[in-house]
């Protein structure tokens, strides 16, 4: 019997990879639909316990399998996430299909027409199983802030998810779903993906098209892959980067230089980032990351530790930037109608009305000069690497700290280590790390130059592999 308070793993997709599946799918051994059916069970069981779904497309999903059934008895096969199940945060347009984006302002909000992913995803043959829970406005991140009520740690039900993609890494982590999409602007799928014990990217803004996605921040915004695997989310980005009149895939399933046996990888240069960030980092983490520099060395990188002071800047500024373009967002919504918004995201709003002009323009101006002295720094360097969060997972409600490391609000503390990649628009990824002792799952961030997805993809898939073999 497993504690009541531990929901990880309990679904019918613990364990198993996207590949695994398409293999089963094309032996036969399996159908799309029973796939689905699975996935819904699951859901529909587990899905309330964790909070992490807010609508299930039953009806939808089953026409979506049936159809992704037919394609492969005739022939047409669109590649490896066919028959798949996939959640959608619900800040992501589903034509036909409740978007709410965890306010009481969108209640029974149903679009007309898919966000351009969604479109990509459906070419792809996925079946989208339903929405998932997301903070209100995608802004937090601690992903127990919505109309729907907070979303739970399937490793300890008491302790947040992390946000704003809560319920995508939520039901990724539980095994109900194999993957997952959420959105970035801070932190929001790498976040939840370290506290939750998954992979989550962010790739470099421009190649997801943000069409059909709810913005925050249409500076920093990006849609990102949840998934249980480095390759899984490989898989995943690929379909989401696919052209929307996509009609089907040919040649290796893999991006280019994902390594089928990723422990086979070049000799990277790898700087372990070292700022006065980095060393607010609570003892676990501290832990994580060591293995993790190991892991990489273990498997043919060159390591050495990369002093980056710039990191330390990029906090104001960033929230300078997402303050002010969140509140041009919701001003009409903060003055006629504040009372349908929870208490604590109208402060967070009416806070960041007070970003005044000069400092928003300041703001953009110092974000290209950080990004070109970075960028310079890792000129003879491919990848960089850091914790994800410096923190264990938080209780739910849990909005202050004692002091641990110098943090004293969890929210501060949650995206420290994840803003600086947005503002500077870095692709990052975090890989879960198993620590000894460790109560909740901690991350390390792979962080890669921008537009050398492929190259971080391929690097973490190495590491992965290193910290799976022990």
């Amino acid at each position: 019997m497993k504690n009541a308070g531990l929901l990880r793993d309990v679904g019918p997709f613990q364990g198993v990879s996207v590949t695994d599946l398409a293999d089963s799918l094309r032996r036969g051994k399996v159908t799309c639909g029973e796939l689905t059916e699975r996935a819904l069970s699951a859901a529909r069981e587990f899905g309330p316990r964790i909070n992490c779904f807010v609508t299930l497309d039953e009806k939808g999903a089953r026409r979506a399998a049936e159809q992704a059934d037919e394609e492969l008895s005739s022939g047409c096969d669109r590649g490896p996430l066919h028959g798949i199940p996939v959640g959608v945060k619900d800040i992501i347009s589903t034509a036909g299909l409740t978007t709410g984006m965890g306010s009481k302002h969108f209640a029974g909000h149903v679009p007309n027409t898919d966000a351009a992913v969604v479109t990509s995803l459906r070419s792809a043959g996925a079946v989208i199983i339903g929405k998932t829970h997301v903070h209100e406005f995608a802004y937090g991140p601690t992903g127990d802030n919505a109309v729907t009520g907070p979303a739970l740690n399937p490793n300890d039900i008491s302790r947040v998810t992390g946000g704003s993609s809560s319920g995508s890494a939520a039901a990724v982590a539980a095994g109900l779903l194999p993957i997952a999409i959420g959105t970035d602007t801070a932190g929001s799928v790498r976040i939840p993906a370290s506290l939750c014990g998954v992979v989550g990217m962010r790739p470099t803004s421009g190649t997801v098209s943000p069409e059909g996605v709810f913005p925050l921040s249409r500076t920093l915004d990006v849609v990102g892959p949840v998934a249980g695997s480095v390759t899984d989310t490989a898989l995943l980005w690929r379909a989401m980067v696919s052209r929307p009149d996509h009609t089907g895939i040919t040649g290796p399933w893999l991006p280019p230089r994902v390594p089928e046996r990723p422990g086979q990888s070049p000799h990277l240069l790898v700087g372990e980032v070292k700022c006065e960030l980095t060393e607010r980092v609570s003892n676990h983490q501290i832990e994580a990351l060591q293995i993790a520099v190991s892991a990489l060395a273990d498997s043919g990188a060159v390591t050495a530790e990369v002093p980056i002071p710039e990191v330390d800047e990029c906090g104001r500024h960033h929230q300078a930037i997402q303050s002010a373009e969140a509140y041009a967002l919701h001003q009409d919504r903060v003055e006629s109608a504040p009372d349908l918004f929870d208490p604590e995201i109208l402060r967070q709003l009416r806070a960041a009305s007070e970003v005044s002009g000069w400092e928003y323009v300041l703001a953009l101006q110092t974000r290209d000069r950080l990004r070109d002295q970075v960028l310079a720094k890792l000129s003879s360097i491919d990848l960089l690497v850091m914790p994800t969060v410096p923190i264990e997972a938080p209780l739910i409600g849990q909005r202050e700290l004692q002091g641990e490391n110098g943090w004293t609000s969890t929210r501060e503390a949650l995206k420290s280590m994840t803003v600086p990649w947005s503002l500077l628009d870095f692709p990052a990824i975090s890989v879960p790390v198993v620590v000894d002792g460790a109560h909740m799952p901690c991350g390390v961030q792979l962080v890669g130059k921008p537009g050398y997805e492929r190259q971080l993809l391929a690097a973490a898939a190495a590491l992965e592999l290193r910290l799976d073999a022990g």
